[in-house]
Parts: C-alpha cells; structure tokens; sequence
C-alpha cells in the first residue's frame, strides 16, 4: 500500500514538509481506537531468536532506527509501533538551533537516496529530556545522539558533549557520540586522533562515575581512509568505548543514475541511501577484520531490503538501523528484515 498509494502522495511535497506531514498522519492515526491494533498486527513481528545482548543491554530485534529521524524525541513512541529493537534521537546540541536554511533535504528518486544538510537542526538537549522523562514503550531500547552547536569551535566542543551526556544521562540507554556529520562546519576534524581521544576520554571519565555506566559508540564518517580506520579501532580500544556505528552519510557523489547537473543544483549535503551502502559495509568488514572480531559495530548505511541487513550483519555488525530505506520502501521494511533474520541459518 505504501510504494502504491502513500509514497507518490508524500512524494508531491518538499521531502522535509513530507516528513513532518507522514509522522503528523501516523501519529493522528494510531490514536483512532482500534487502528493502533490493526498496525501493529499488520507491521509488528517478533520472534525469539532476534533477541540480541549487547552492552548489558537486551534488545527485543536488532533493528534500529537512526538518529536524524527524531531529532528532538517528539515521535519515537509512535515509531515503536512499527517494531523497532531500539531507535537513537538527535542529535542533539546543547542549545536549540535552527540548523542551515531551508531547503536543506532533497531526494534523489532515482538512486532511492537523500541528500541533507539540515546542520543539527534541534530544540536542544532539555526539551528533549523533558520528552524523554515521559517515559517509553515497554523493552524498547533508546539510544542518544550528541553532538556540538554549530557556533561551539572544535578547541571548546568536549563540553558540548559533556553537557549533552550529563543531560541525557539518565533517560537514555546508550549514547551515540557524532563527530562525523558533514553539515557542521569542522565537525569531521574531531575525528582527528588527538581530539577524538581527548573527547571520549572525557565522556568515558564521566561515564565511570555514575552508578551505572551507559555504553558509548562512536558515528563515524564512511569518508575515513584505512589509516583513519585503523586509528578509529587504536582508539575504541584505548578509551574503553563500546563501539562503533558505521556509518554516517557521505560527500561522495561518484555513481549516481540521477543527473550531474541535478546534483550540482542541490549542492553539499551528505548523501544516504543506496548509493553509501557499498561502502559502508565496506567499512564494517574492515573494521571487524582489522580489529581481530573484537569491535561492536552498529551497521548503517543503504539499508533498503533484508537482503541489505543481511549483508551487513555478515560482514560484521551486530546490530543495523534504517532511515532512508523506510522513505524508499515503506514501514513495511522493517518486519521483512525481521522475518528474513529469524529465518537466516
């Protein structure tokens, strides 16, 4: 029903006015009586062998839904009906910024992609903690995204990051530390040896003070040569993080079916979809395969079918999550690639 009826719909509208059109409509929907049962009979899939424990933690699937989608926590009560394992929100600075000028998302119908440069656009970290104090659905696992305000430079950006840690601390299950979206000016130079130790040393230093220890992953960039890989793994190992989500969208541009010219007309951004989901598989088979199978990867990145998530999974995630697949595809997605990895021998 989705790819037939609601995806040309959502489709005649700017892809950031259609995303708050489709969440405002899913929301009004799943609060007529008996409609909230009918969807999640239609969409929800368990089954015990998706059980995962990772992190102290007990994920109910492996299926995630990547941060970016609900910046500010306003819908991920809502998303949980489609059946998530888990779902990340932000990220999140600590002020609210309004994030680069409109437009700022563009699709790219023909390589089932997007391309943003919404900047962090958010309310900041305590109007998202006043969401969060309200609670969540029973057994699902919500991760934190943190990151830096646009206006915070790199030398003073650790206490942006301490901040949000502090704040979301105790409402969120893990954090998410993103040093690697291309759409805050310099915000990739933290993932620098030097500074990028620095700052999880930091959180890692105020994590341990707490009665219980959150996990910390860190987002990285599919953009990293292997040498800046191999750092990335020196450094998991020497702050003690948890792991590692691979990964965040690119500024590559190579390969794309939609037209040079189109894609110029957009300009920067980083890129999602079908067209990163090569690489960063890619990236997770050389990370679990540098590290001896020692890292904990997260996989995201051009998941559009089970058979993405699968691949994925092979090469070396432990967990996945999704974001353009379900503009592309519908919420449907998400209990075919359930299905698929209950049935995977």
């Amino acid at each position: 029903m989705y790819k037939i009826l609601l995806k040309p719909f959502f489709f005649l509208f700017p892809p950031e006015r259609a995303h708050h059109l489709t969440l405002f409509l899913f929301k009004l929907a799943l609060a007529v009586p008996g409609f909230s049962h009918l969807f999640r009979a239609l969409y929800r899939y368990e089954h015990p062998a998706l059980r995962r424990e990772l992190f102290g933690l007990t994920f109910a699937n492996p299926i995630g839904l990547a941060a970016g989608f609900d910046k500010d926590g306003r819908h991920f009560r809502a998303m949980a009906s489609l059946g998530f394992g888990f779902i990340e929100v932000g990220t999140v600075t600590p002020k609210g910024q309004e994030g680069n000028p409109l437009p700022r998302l563009f699709r790219l119908p023909q390589d089932e992609a997007l391309i943003n440069r919404m900047g962090f656009n958010n309310e900041g970290a305590g109007a998202l903690v006043e969401r969060l104090k309200q609670g969540k659905p029973q057994g699902l696992i919500v991760g934190g995204n943190i990151g830096k305000n646009k206006v915070t430079p790199n030398e003073e950006a650790e206490q942006d990051y301490a901040r949000c840690f502090e704040a979301l601390y105790p409402y969120v299950d893990y954090f998410a530390v993103n040093v690697s979206s291309p759409n805050t000016p310099g915000l990739r130079g933290l993932q620098d040896k030097e500074p990028l130790s620095r700052l999880l040393n930091l959180l890692q230093s105020l994590n341990r003070q707490k009665p219980t220890p959150r996990p910390i992953l860190l987002k990285i960039a599919p953009d990293l040569t292997d040498g800046q890989l191999d750092d990335i793994i020196e450094i998991v190992e020497s702050t003690g993080i948890d792991g590692v989500i691979a990964t965040n969208t690119t500024i590559g541009r190579e390969g794309l079916s939609t037209s040079a010219a189109e894609v110029e007309r957009i300009g920067a951004g980083g890129l999602s979809g079908r067209p990163v989901k090569e690489r960063s598989t890619e990236v997770i088979r050389y990370l679990k395969e540098r590290s001896n199978n020692q890292l904990t990867i997260i996989g995201v990145g051009g998941i559009a079918s089970p058979e993405d998530a699968l691949e994925k999974i092979r090469a070396g995630a432990s967990l996945v999550q999704v974001y353009t697949g379900l503009v592309y595809e519908g919420p449907g997605l998400v209990k075919r690639i359930k299905k698929a990895l209950a049935e995977m021998p």
